[in-house]
């Protein structure tokens, strides 16, 4: 039996804001991010097609997930009113999970500042 991790990432645009820390925080201003979103599925090939899942479906959900956010305000999507990396691994999981039980790994990052958040599913 072999087990594989297949994985398809997209990327967004999106502002937001951030309550906490001091007053005059960095944080607390509007401010904007690229982000990367990787979803990782883990399982066996299927005998009949030979693969995990199709990465194609992958990708179209992803990229249409990643759609809803892109060039938005995140603090406006109910669920990411505290708009942290952990919030959107949250956020990306409850709505690609119903589609792909086998996510095992949820991965956002911002490339440009070096930042990572995975939430392990498996």
């Amino acid at each position: 039996m072999s087990i594989f991790e297949i994985s398809k990432a997209a990327s967004f645009d999106a502002a937001h804001y951030l309550d906490e820390g001091p007053a005059d925080s960095r944080y607390r201003r509007l401010h904007g991010h690229s982000f990367r979103v990787e979803a990782t599925l883990r399982g066996e090939a299927d005998a009949a097609s030979g693969w995990v899942a199709d990465l194609a479906a992958l990708d179209a959900a992803l990229r249409e997930v990643a759609g809803e956010l892109d060039h938005g305000l995140l603090n406006e999507r109910p669920g990411l009113e505290t708009p942290t990396l952990e919030a959107l691994c949250l956020y990306f999981t409850e709505r690609l999970r119903p589609r792909f039980p086998s996510l095992a790994r949820l991965t956002v990052s911002r490339p440009s500042l070096g930042e990572t958040c995975a939430l392990d599913l498996a």
